[in-house]
C-alpha cells in the first residue's frame, strides 16, 4: 500500500513545511513530483532495468552518503521567488526526511556534497610564472587545489519558473509537454504537481576556501558561473574562450580564497548555449564555409539561421545557485556577458567588480568570437 506523500509548499520556513519531493523510480503513485531522479541519465537507469544489471525495487542507501560541510539554511531558502530550478534541501534528505523514508516514501538526494582537489594545467602554469603562489591549504606547492564540490539535479518549482521567465505556468506546461513529444503526461494531466525533474544536465559547484564563512555579509566572493563547452573546456578547441576563461575563474578563485574570501565557480551543462553540440557544430561548418570568411557581424545571424534563435541558456535561472549558497554581493564577476550580470542584479545580487578576460590568453581563432559579443553588447563593464 502507497503513503501519499504531502503537497510541496514551496519556499516554507522550515523542511517539515516544505516537504519533501518525492520522485523515485519505484515511487509508483505516492509521488509529488512528475519525473524521476538521476535527470537525463535516468534514461540508462531504464537500459540496467530492461537487461536486469539493475534490480527491481533497488533502492539507494544513505548511511554516509551525507554532504562534506554544512550549507544552509540561508534567508534566501524560504524567501518566495529567490530559489525555483533546485531544490534547496536537496543534499539534506536523509537528514530532515528520514522519517518520511523510514515510512515508506521513495526521496532521494538531489544534490551531493564532498571535499576533493583539483589540478589544471593552467594554475600549474601560473604557479611557474608567480602569479599564484602555495599556501600549503587551498593551493599545494605540487598545484593541487583543495575545493569542495557539489552536484546538483534540476528541481524546477514550475509556478516559479513561469513566473521568473515571464509567461503563465500552463503556457510553460504545453511548451515542456510539446517539446518532449509527450515524455511527461503528468505537465497536463496533473496540474497539482507543481515540481518537475526536467532530463537535462545539471550543476557543478566548486568551493574556494573557508566555506564557513557562506551566507556572512562581509565575505568578498569571486564568482565564475561557466556554461558547458566541452570542445574547449575538455579538448583545448581555440575557436572560443571558454577554457581560458573557465580557468580565469578558478585562479581568481584561489586568489580570493587566500585572501580570506570565498571562490566559488558554478559549471552548468548548457552545452552550446543550450542549443547542443549538434548544431554548435553545424554553426561552425556556416561560419567555416561563408564567402565573406568568419566575420564578427555574422556570428550571431549563423548561429540563428541554424538554431532560430540565439542563445536558449536563460541566465535568469542561472543565479539560484548563489542564492541556495547565500551570497548577496560578488567582489569580483568574473564575466563578460551582460546576460549573467543583468541575471544577477535582476535577482538583487550586487557585482562590485567585472573581471573582463585579458587579450593575452584569447586563442587565436577566438577573436571573432570576442568582436562579435563586444559588438552585440553582449560585454559590459562593472566597477
Amino acid at each position: 500500500m502507497n503513503i501519499l506523500p504531502p503537497n510541496i509548499q514551496w519556499a516554507a520556513t522550515t523542511s517539515l513545511e516544505r516537504g519533501p519531493v518525492v520522485a523515485g523510480t519505484n515511487a509508483g503513485t505516492a509521488r509529488n513530483a512528475i519525473g524521476v531522479h538521476a535527470a537525463g541519465f535516468a534514461i540508462y537507469q531504464g537500459l540496467a532495468a530492461a537487461t536486469g544489471a539493475l534490480p527491481e525495487g533497488h533502492r539507494p542507501n544513505l548511511h554516509d552518503t551525507g554532504p562534506s560541510i554544512d550549507i544552509g539554511p540561508f534567508p534566501q531558502w524560504t524567501q518566495a521567488g529567490k530559489i525555483v530550478s533546485l531544490d534547496p534541501w536537496g543534499h539534506r534528505v536523509a537528514e530532515v526526511f528520514g522519517e518520511a523514508r523510514a515510512r515508506g516514501l521513495d526521496i532521494r538526494p538531489s544534490i551531493a556534497v564532498t571535499n576533493g582537489r583539483l589540478r589544471m594545467a593552467e594554475i600549474s602554469d601560473s604557479m611557474r610564472r608567480g602569479r599564484l603562489k602555495p599556501d600549503g591549504d587551498i593551493l599545494t606547492r605540487s598545484g593541487d587545489i583543495c575545493v569542495t564540490k557539489i552536484a546538483i539535479e534540476p528541481v524546477w518549482w514550475l509556478p516559479g519558473i513561469a513566473e521568473r521567465l515571464a509567461v503563465t505556468e500552463q503556457t510553460l506546461r504545453e511548451a515542456l509537454f510539446r517539446c518532449t513529444d509527450g515524455m511527461y503526461p503528468a505537465l497536463i494531466t496533473r496540474l497539482d504537481r507543481k515540481a518537475f525533474l526536467p532530463p537535462i544536465g545539471g550543476s557543478s559547484v566548486y568551493l574556494f576556501g573557508d566555506t564557513r564563512k557562506l551566507g556572512q555579509p562581509a565575505v568578498n566572493i569571486a564568482c565564475r558561473i561557466h556554461d558547458e563547452c566541452s570542445g574547449s573546456d575538455v579538448f583545448g578547441s581555440d575557436i572560443c574562450t571558454c577554457r581560458p576563461y573557465l580557468a580565469l575563474g578558478v585562479e581568481e578563485a584561489i586568489c580570493m580564497a587566500q585572501r580570506g574570501g570565498i571562490g566559488i565557480v558554478v559549471y552548468n551543462r548548457k552545452e552550446g548555449r543550450a542549443l547542443g553540440e549538434v548544431v554548435k557544430l553545424l554553426v561552425y561548418n556556416v561560419r567555416a564555409r561563408s564567402l565573406l570568411g568568419d566575420r564578427a557581424e555574422m556570428y550571431f545571424d549563423c548561429t540563428e539561421q541554424v538554431a532560430g534563435v540565439q542563445d536558449m541558456r536563460f541566465q535568469a535561472l542561472s543565479v539560484d545557485v548563489l542564492h541556495w549558497l547565500g551570497v548577496n554581493r560578488v567582489e569580483r564577476w568574473i564575466s563578460m556577458s551582460n546576460l549573467k550580470s543583468d541575471a544577477l542584479v535582476a535577482a538583487g545580487i550586487k557585482i562590485v567588480n567585472q573581471v573582463a578576460i585579458p587579450d593575452e590568453i584569447i586563442p587565436a581563432h577566438a577573436h571573432v568570437e570576442i568582436s562579435a559579443k563586444q559588438a552585440s553588447g553582449y560585454f559590459s563593464a562593472i566597477n
